[in-house]
């Protein structure tokens, strides 16, 4: 009989974003005794001490071949804080910045809300006017922060750029 967790895999799926529903699933239905093979089997989905946020960062744009020095352009930061940034080792409460670097690898909706979500800052909200704008840039997108802040600005909403 396959293991647990070949069972619960379906044909095609992505399993670098296996659900949290997914895990929660083998641990209901895992002995004591299977535990460490579970562990073993799923441990590149689970948490790994603080760095989720970078290790999902940095796949991402790998995947996409951008750069992270083009995205500390991009996002006005240098590369010395900018690293310190996406590394966690300095940490930030400004989710503009966080958008922003996310801007910069042209994240997808999904992609930008799950490291919103990794960094501890909430995801994007279609119900706030300025979430909604972003949203739609992203669905369309738009990721040329100018084009961001001018579609912001005709809603009179705040720039996400830096104020300069």
């Amino acid at each position: 009989m396959p293991s647990l967790s070949k069972r619960l895999k379906t044909s095609g799926e992505d399993m670098e974003d296996k659900k949290t529903e997914e895990l929660n699933d083998l641990l209901l239905n895992a002995a004591p005794k299977d535990l460490s093979g579970v562990l073993k089997e799923n441990r590149k989905y689970m948490t790994n001490g603080g760095r989720e946020f970078y290790d999902y960062y940095t796949d991402i744009l790998h995947k996409k071949h951008i750069k992270l020095k083009d995205v500390y352009t991009f996002a006005d930061l240098s590369e010395s804080y900018g690293g310190q940034i996406v590394r966690m080792e300095k940490s930030t409460s400004d989710r503009d910045l966080i958008i922003r670097l996310c801007m910069g690898g042209h994240f997808t909706l999904l992609e930008m809300n799950r490291a919103l979500k990794l960094y501890g800052m909430r995801e994007l909200y279609a119900k706030e006017p300025r979430d909604a704008c972003l949203i739609v840039a992203v669905n369309n997108r738009v990721y040329d922060l100018g084009d961001i802040d001018d579609m912001l600005e005709a809603q009179g909403l705040k720039k996400l750029s830096k104020n300069t």
